[in-house]
């Protein structure tokens, strides 16, 4: 009994990442930020982050219950349907990339990245580097509250609270 509490207690503490359709689709139904881990598989940095930020149990629960998270390959080569267009992957010399990430990161190939869109799907940031779990966390905060419509990052990031250890 005692084994399958611990394991269904580490299960809710992991993020729950969905791909970009499903998390456009569930917004749709209900609505919620989302946030877009761009990351790629030979990254060092990215997997720092998955170790250390998306890991932690408070930074997972927060997103789970705040967010729908899509992790996103900046390489990868499977296409993306979205508002009419279908985003592909394109190799240009030694350089590649997934037209969609490229499309949210504007151009700045960047590993890590986070990108947050709004409930209605708009733009709302895009990070580029790794996160620290207390800097995700206030980021986090920032966009699910809709502080940043009222308050200045500075203002916001001096009052914060952590709820981390």
């Amino acid at each position: 009994m005692l084994i399958v509490s611990i394991s269904s207690s580490l299960a809710q503490t992991k993020v729950n990442w969905i791909s970009f359709e499903k998390a456009i689709e569930l917004t749709k139904k209900n609505p919620k930020p989302i946030l877009i881990d761009v990351y790629t598989d030979w990254c060092g940095w990215c997997k720092r982050m998955d170790k250390n930020t998306y890991a932690n149990t408070t930074i997972a629960t927060y997103i789970n219950q705040h967010y729908y998270a899509v992790k996103m390959d900046g390489e990868g080569k499977k296409p993306i349907t979205y508002k009419g267009y279908t985003f592909k992957f394109q190799q240009q010399g030694n350089t590649k990339y997934h037209e969609l990430s490229a499309a949210l990161l504007n151009g700045k190939l960047s590993y890590p990245s986070t990108i947050i869109l709004s409930k209605e799907e708009k733009l709302l940031d895009r990070i580029p580097g790794y996160l620290k779990p207390k800097t995700m966390e206030m980021v986090l905060a920032y966009y699910n509250n809709n502080t940043f419509k009222t308050t200045k990052w500075e203002a916001f990031t001096k009052d914060f609270k952590s709820n981390l250890n």
